[in-house]
């Protein structure tokens, strides 16, 4: 490492750190860094914070000339003091893109990594789940885990980068409308600001914050039940029967999304004893036999039970 880590005495730098969640000072972390102004921002903070950073830039291959965005990143972590690992990933354009780059993303990235999400990153969310009919979990957006920029705006972290004059890279795809959080980002939430004569994004970033609070408790109480015992559930309120099912259906099949709203009433109509089966989704099927359920592996999925 080279360089010195900035200085948190900057009045802007120790107003926005003051809104971060970082963990404690010393600790060793990994930031994802794609050169863009919100994972700069927190290459920067990470550092003021007194944390161990290694930034990592990750590739995706699909822009010409992205893989000097990486030189980018690497001199910004020289300057503030910060490790330097890049990665490539290959994602073929197409439908999906964008989910299909995260998941590549975080495929190469270590599971504890930081990331720049912003407030605005969280409103944008929120609305995207609700137009998918997500339920209380898509309300709920984006975990702070791992996101302590999650209080700032995107607007903030772009002032940062200014104030410290740090080169960022402007990703053209932020602007495709072929992506729905751009439509989201630049359609939706500016007529959604127009029409509440005020800005939204805080009062979504809000609503989440309440809604995860109150999955926690539910979460705590879908603990105690047992997932495969059907008379267990259909005592228990709906919600808490849905988080057992849903935080079941996640070990059993460690797929990374949850059952959407209407694969979870599929599930509790099993429950109920409505019917004797159901489809989930990527295959998988819930049974009942005798009271007691199971999940049913996709046909030639032979990977061994969880």
């Amino acid at each position: 490492m080279s360089g010195p880590a900035p200085d948190p005495s900057s009045s802007l730098l120790a107003s926005f750190l003051a809104r971060c969640t970082f963990p404690v000072a010393g600790a060793a972390v990994q930031c994802a860094v794609s050169g863009g102004p919100d994972s700069m921002a927190l290459l920067v903070l990470a550092g003021a914070a007194g944390l161990q950073v290694t930034a990592v830039h990750v590739d995706h291959g699909v822009r010409p000339g992205s893989a000097n965005e990486a030189d980018l990143v690497r001199a910004a972590a020289e300057r503030f003091g910060a490790s330097f690992d890049a990665r490539t990933v290959v994602v073929v354009d197409g439908p999906n893109f964008e989910a299909r780059a995260r998941q590549a993303r975080y495929d190469v990235l270590a599971a504890d990594v930081l990331t720049g999400h912003t407030l605005d990153d969280q409103a944008e969310t929120v609305l995207m789940f609700l137009m998918r009919g997500a339920g209380p979990q898509g309300v709920a957006g984006i975990d702070a885990a791992r996101r302590p920029l999650l209080s700032l705006r995107r607007s903030e972290t772009r002032r940062l980068c200014d104030e410290l004059g740090i080169e960022v890279v402007d990703d053209p795809s932020n602007a495709d409308p072929r992506f729905t959080r751009n439509r989201v980002r630049h359609e939706l939430l500016p007529l959604l600001d127009d029409i509440a004569a005020r800005d939204v994004a805080p009062l979504l970033a809000r609503t989440a914050t309440l809604q995860r609070d109150l999955l926690e408790v539910i979460s705590d109480l879908a603990a105690t039940l047992d997932p495969t015992d059907a008379r267990a559930l259909t005592a228990a309120p709906a919600a808490v029967a849905s988080e057992a099912l849903r935080a079941w259906w996640r070990r059993e099949t460690a797929l990374p999304y949850a059952p959407d709203a209407a694969a979870l009433e599929r599930m509790l109509a099993v429950v109920r004893g409505d019917v004797a089966s159901t489809d989930v989704v990527a295959g998988w099927r819930l049974a009942r036999t005798s009271q007691r359920l199971r999940l049913d592996r996709p046909l030639g999925d032979a990977t061994e039970p969880r």
